[in-house]
């Protein structure tokens, strides 16, 4: 539990650095925390994830990959399990409806070693993990998009070279663009 505190003052603590004039949208969410996907192994947690974000500006000086939005979020595990902080770039490609992929870096609070009844590891392998993400949005309103999102944590053995099982979380957003 004391983990999880960390997390969310750390999270917090950060975006309270970030200046409101500088923003480009908040987003707020709830996910199912770990899917079994064909990126991922079964590694026994539970509980929901209560996610929260935000997305800056599009970088104009990197548009020549497309002038991405630098992007933070938390996902804190309901049940104590792993719980992470993650920031990177994403894109969004469409306005109305829109695909928005990213890559980034996360951080997790999840256990250096656990082994199932079977006696496989589940653990992450690393504390810092790689943060592909996807979503596909709606725009509800001039400030207000609704998405479904998929984040997938892995350390896609660069950072150890033990095979790891990864993490799957699959939610929704609602999203609040600032004036």
């Amino acid at each position: 539990m004391k983990r999880f505190y960390i997390l969310v003052f750390s999270t917090f603590a950060l975006f309270s650095t970030i200046q409101p004039a500088a923003a480009q949208e908040i987003f707020l969410g709830l996910a199912a925390h770990e899917v079994d996907t064909p990126l991922s192994f079964k590694i026994d947690e539970q509980g929901v994830d209560i996610q929260v974000g935000y997305r800056g500006k599009r970088i104009e000086a990197l548009s020549v990959i497309g002038a991405p939005s630098p992007y933070i979020f938390a996902s804190v595990n309901s049940a104590g399990d792993t719980s992470l902080v993650a920031a990177g770039l994403s894109w969004k490609i469409g306005e109305k409806f829109y695909l928005r992929p990213g890559i980034g870096l996360a951080i997790h609070d999840g256990p250096s070693q656990r082994f199932t009844a079977d006696g496989s590891q589940t653990q992450l392998g690393s504390r810092i993990l790689f943060e592909p993400e996807l979503a596909v949005g709606i725009q509800l309103s001039e400030r207000v998009d609704l998405e479904a999102s998929w984040v997938h944590v892995s350390h896609a053995q660069l950072f150890n070279r033990n095979q790891n099982p990864g993490l799957d979380i699959i939610g929704a957003r609602l999203v609040i663009k600032l004036p």
